[in-house]
């Protein structure tokens, strides 16, 4: 099977986005506990922050003329220039180090760390992989995120 994937993109394995800081306050919390439907007090309270809440911390709001047509914001700027367009999502998996609570600050690294190719039953998919680091501000460990995106 031919390359899909270039020298540039190869090159871009190993490149991380500058940090990003997230505060974590409890109305937040309350919005999103109720929202997905969490029946555990300490989200409902707003004490603690259920996992997948560390999602609103990588979708930036964004003024209405910085989306793209359909209404989604324009891709991660990690995602080198690729032949394939069409971008899903394939899976994440998490190491959880510790709980999120309402006052904590956070930093997110993004690094992209793997670039592959195989093939699919329609054709070639590329696979991006990238690694999510949440830590608190004095570089503790919270959470760390890795996760797949296919081109097809």
């Amino acid at each position: 099977m031919e390359s899909l994937i270039s020298d540039a993109a190869r090159r871009s394995i190993g490149t991380s986005l500058p940090p990003s800081r997230f505060e974590v306050n409890r109305n937040d919390i309350r919005k999103y506990a109720v929202a997905t439907g969490q029946r555990q007090r300490r989200y409902l309270d707003g004490d603690e922050a259920p996992l997948l809440f560390l999602f609103s911390a990588m979708m930036p709001v964004l003024p209405l003329e910085q989306l793209l047509e359909d209404g989604h914001k324009p891709d991660d700027p990690l995602i080198p220039e690729l032949p394939l367009k069409r971008i899903m999502a394939g899976g994440s998996e998490y190491q959880v180090h510790r709980r999120i609570f309402a006052s904590d600050v956070l930093l997110c690294r993004q690094t992209l760390l793997d670039i592959y190719q195989k093939q699919g039953a329609e054709g070639p998919l590329i696979f991006l992989v990238f690694e999510n680091r949440f830590e608190t501000e004095s570089g503790e460990p919270v959470v760390t995120e890795r996760l797949t995106r296919i081109a097809r």
